[in-house]
């Protein structure tokens, strides 16, 4: 059994689609281990997407995610890492295949409704940066 993290960022959460992308994670055998609502802080962005922080994209991804709230959940399941992206679709949503919840929610590369973790070793850091063990059940 995997777990991975998912957030719904801000775009999606402002247009009230969080329970359809929910939806799509239960209804393809993802169970939520944790989840939570919050308003990321420049500093916890920053932090969050560190790896990205000498592109020049960086500042415009940390502004979009402390724009709003966001959702943020541990999801679990075989294959979840997998099993999540597939789900996503492409970064880009004009690229994502019909029926992922970028085609269907995301307005654009920037504006993409959802993050996933991209490894195991990415998920078990992300899901350690929003959540302590016992928050995950």
């Amino acid at each position: 059994m995997e777990q991975t993290l998912s957030i719904i960022k801000p775009d999606a959460v402002k247009k009230g689609v969080i329970g359809k992308i929910i939806d799509r994670f239960e209804s393809n055998n993802l169970r939520i281990a944790a989840i939570k609502k919050l308003q990321l802080t420049q500093c916890d962005a920053q932090s969050f997407y560190a790896i990205h922080k000498d592109r020049p994209f960086f500042k415009d991804l940390v502004d979009f995610m402390i724009s709003g709230p966001v959702v943020v959940m541990v999801l679990e399941g075989q294959n979840a890492v997998a099993k999540n992206r597939e789900l996503m679709g492409a970064t880009n949503p004009k690229e994502a295949a019909a029926g992922t919840i970028r085609a269907d929610f995301a307005d654009s590369i920037d504006a993409n409704a959802v993050h996933g973790s991209d490894s195991l070793e990415n998920a078990k850091n992300e899901i350690a940066f929003f959540f302590g063990t016992r928050e995950i059940c």
